[in-house]
């Protein structure tokens, strides 16, 4: 195992990481924005008030992208598998 291989290794499993979680945090961020201006411009600063869109938004996101999100670890995962006799070389 070269470093560049585990440096490699690495890279691609933040970046599944970081595509796995995009749609949930931007839903997030999304709704965030939104609560956020729709606070300013009513002037109600009620800290419940931004949590709980946020927790039923990416709840609802993550259940609508599950199955994206299982296809993509599952694919992950098995290549993983498929080439571990590989990187033991």
């Amino acid at each position: 195992m070269t470093p560049e291989f585990v440096v490699g290794f690495a890279r691609q499993a933040i970046e599944m990481t970081l595509t796995i979680s995009l749609p949930m945090l931007g839903i997030g961020m999304a709704v965030g924005i939104f609560v956020s201006v729709l606070q300013a411009a009513t002037q109600i600063q009620e800290m419940t008030l931004t949590m709980v869109p946020k927790i039923v938004a990416i709840f609802i996101a993550l259940l609508i992208a599950f199955p994206w999100i299982m296809d993509k670890m599952v694919n992950y995962t098995r290549d993983l598998f498929l080439n571990l006799p590989n990187y033991i070389k």
